[in-house]
């Protein structure tokens, strides 16, 4: 019996820009997996042996890493901070340009020299990417870990600097908050399942050939 290959789609901000990608290939997905209103997490393709899920975009490369999903679509902010060694990404697809940086108040910026920072506190999603970028600087750092509304930490007092992703800096400004350094320039890629490839080589070569082609 053939088996079948699962992948993983992020709901969320990059949804669309994979959209326009995936839609172009042999094994387009069903249209309904781009419904923000269905309530539906499994999908068929035009080919019968590739089928989707949609996800959070934080599960995707959880879900690629044992095994629930052979490929998947995932930022480097999500596989720098699980940095899972079953998961490996050989595919740029130049969507989802966006950075993930460290902010905090205009007055707090105003006042004070990051360069002499030697103990913080912040709020984050992403508490091991943060703790590794201030350990290369001899920053001692104790995180808060949120999953959504990272603005508002520092303006009710729970800390005084955020790690968050940014694009236009839009939502920063309006929270009256800046960006004082980049970590990292974040781009989703395609991910893959390391036994996964070994045991279904030809398919997902297939796959990624076919994504390579068109991005």
């Amino acid at each position: 019996m053939k088996k079948d290959i699962i992948i993983a789609v992020p709901r969320g901000r990059i949804i669309e820009e994979s959209e326009k990608i995936l839609n172009k290939t042999s094994f387009a997905p069903d249209p309904l997996l781009f419904d923000s209103k269905t309530r539906k997490l499994t999908f068929e393709s035009k080919k019968k042996n590739i089928k989707y899920i949609k996800v959070r975009a934080f599960d995707v490369c959880t879900f690629v890493a044992f095994g629930a999903a052979q490929i998947g679509i995932a930022g480097d902010d999500i596989i720098q901070e699980f940095s899972y060694s079953e998961v490996y990404a050989p595919l740029k697809l130049n969507i989802g340009h966006c950075r993930l940086s460290v902010a905090a108040p205009l007055k707090l910026i105003n006042k004070e020299d990051p360069s002499t920072w030697s103990n913080i506190r912040i709020a984050t999603k992403y508490p091991n990417l943060s703790k590794k970028f201030f350990a290369s600087k001899s920053i001692q750092v104790e995180t808060i870990k949120l999953n959504g509304s990272m603005e508002l930490a520092p303006s009710l007092s729970m800390c005084r600097r955020i790690v968050d992703l940014v694009s236009s800096g839009k939502t920063l400004k309006e929270n009256g908050l800046k960006e004082v350094e980049k970590i990292i320039d974040v781009e989703s890629k395609l991910i893959i399942n390391r036994s996964a490839y070994k045991t279904e080589t030809k398919k997902i070569e297939s796959i990624i050939n076919e994504i390579e082609n068109i991005i």
